[in-house]
């Protein structure tokens, strides 16, 4: 216990820095238990709660700035990138999206209460030219209030958490292991959902080609969007496109024939919003249903047109 209050002393306000720095810059590398740990230690280092919270806050929103300017100038590239690399690509966007057309900019003060979210919504600010002013200010008050609540927590339970501190020294490098194995189940765990999940989502998909010669035939396909309102008027949408967000699922589907074809997209890996959106339909009675191949991504790339979604 002593060297790590001694670590703290010498190179507490660091550590913290270089944890927030690194996992905010995309490193799977948790937050909480330094945070939790400079709090629980802070009255026997000497340093003030402020001193670390406003230590984790600027790690963390140069780390954001980075991914900021990255998505003026990468746009939604930088933004697929991101999801990729996501345990759970699938959900990734789409819960961002949510959040963001929800709250917009301020989304920044809540979204790294929400694993592999803010570096999205961060991106997302970019994207829409949020102006840097106000990213500045609500990213940095974001950080504060992330960080503070751990450091705080760490400082009212200090007793039970050096406890805990100086059983992990007592085993050494037997702690670190068991601490590894923790982490390594936690992947696994998040490895098989997206395994099951994708499992579950097994349809036939649309192609691009493939819809554009439905369009011109005698019955088009109903097409949805399964993006958030608020995504579909900032982006644009396929040429008639209706709403197929949860939210506005059911009305839309209850307008039309259950054998009436469809399909569905969004802008996610693996179209995963989009399966979703078909087994929902599925169970409300509806048979021919298809999400499109890579989205309205590849609908751009394949050199189609967007149109303005309806207000």
């Amino acid at each position: 216990m002593e060297t790590a209050i001694s670590l703290l002393q010498h190179y507490g306000l660091l550590v913290v820095f270089l944890n927030l720095l690194l996992t905010e810059g995309g490193l799977p590398i948790p937050a909480y238990p330094t945070l939790v740990a400079a709090g629980a230690l802070s009255a026997a280092s000497g340093l003030g709660l402020p001193d670390i919270i406003v230590t984790a806050a600027i790690g963390s929103m140069i780390a954001d700035l980075v991914w900021y300017f990255g998505a003026q100038r990468r746009g939604r590239g930088l933004l697929r990138t991101l999801c990729k690399m996501s345990l759970s690509p699938d959900s990734c966007i789409r819960q961002t999206e949510s959040l963001f057309g929800r709250f917009g900019p301020w989304s920044l003060l809540i979204a790294k209460f929400f694993p592999g979210l803010n570096t999205i919504t961060v991106s997302l600010a970019g994207i829409t030219r949020v102006p840097i002013s106000a990213f500045l200010a609500l990213d940095l008050a974001g950080a504060a209030l992330f960080a503070g609540v751990p450091v705080v927590l760490g400082w009212l339970f200090q007793d039970a958490i050096a406890d805990v501190l100086l059983t992990l020294a007592q085993f050494g490098i037997g702690g670190l292991v068991l601490v590894a194995l923790a982490l390594g189940i936690f992947v696994i765990a998040r490895w098989w959902q997206r395994r099951q999940f994708a499992r579950q989502l097994e349809m036939d998909r649309i192609t691009v080609d493939e819809l554009i010669t439905l369009l011109g035939g005698d019955e088009p396909p109903l097409i949805l969007d399964v993006r958030p309102k608020e995504i579909r008027e900032l982006d644009g949408v396929i040429p008639g496109a209706l709403p197929g967000h949860h939210t506005e699922l059911d009305l839309t589907a209850l307008n039309h024939a259950k054998d009436r074809e469809i399909v569905v997209y969004c802008r996610c890996p693996n179209e995963g919003s989009a399966a979703v959106a078909c087994l929902h339909l599925r169970k409300a009675g509806f048979k021919k249903i298809r999400p499109l191949l890579g989205g309205i991504d590849a609908w751009q790339q394949a050199g189609r047109q967007i149109t303005l979604a309806a207000a």
